[in-house]
């Protein structure tokens, strides 16, 4: 018997309120482990992009480095090979698009996602392209990267891998929010990423 679209919409606002068991305490543990300083570069990166409107070179190799993604690709060598200029009137445009409050959350993601697809560096993937954005609105943005996907595939959260993935994963990060009832009070979507990120690290090896 085919699902009719409330019954799918049913199982997954169950699925949403299931899922705050396991977020609620990983977001604990990361906040145990990792160290306070480590998102330094993050913050850093968003205060600058507060006050400029933009992001510049120096700022996404500063993101590279946070995320850990390797710098020895050709689009590194093409996106320092454009002018400073150019790379900032793209991304204060995709800085507008994701601090635009008349747009939904996922609006403004998809929007945004869109801008920053035009530099090098960000017409694969959504982890880079995620941290640019959630420097440009660190409250309403969120970072994606494997280890949030793979968190999400044992919530039994789908998020597929077609164009409009980060925007979708937005929305999805909403509608964790809302059916986490009393759970949600005070959690940002960047908190749930930390918890999802966390709850997707490898297990860690047995000790001797």
């Amino acid at each position: 018997m085919r699902k009719t679209a409330e019954t799918q919409g049913d199982e997954h606002a169950a699925l949403c309120r299931q899922a705050w068991d396991t977020l609620i305490p990983a977001r604990a543990s990361y906040l145990a482990d990792v160290s306070p300083h480590y998102d330094d570069v993050l913050h850093e990166v968003a205060q600058r992009t507060e006050h400029a409107g933009s992001l510049g070179k120096t700022d996404i190799a500063a993101l590279v480095v946070w995320k850990r993604l390797s710098a020895q690709t050709r689009w590194v060598t093409a996106l320092m090979s454009l002018p400073e200029s150019h790379v900032r009137a793209v991304t204060e445009r995709a800085v507008t698009a994701v601090r635009d409050t008349t747009l939904t959350r996922s609006e403004a993601a998809r929007t945004g996602r869109g801008i920053i697809w035009e530099l090098p560096g960000f017409r694969t993937g959504d982890a880079l392209a995620s941290a640019v954005l959630t420097a440009a609105a660190p409250q309403r943005m969120a970072v994606y990267d494997r280890r949030v996907q793979y968190a999400l595939d044992a919530l039994g959260l789908p998020l597929t891998p077609a164009p409009g993935r980060y925007g979708r994963y937005l929305q999805l990060l909403d509608d964790l929010l809302h059916h986490g009832g009393a759970h949600a009070d005070g959690w940002t979507p960047r908190d749930i990423d930390t918890a999802l990120y966390w709850t997707g690290r490898p297990d860690p090896p047995p000790s001797r």
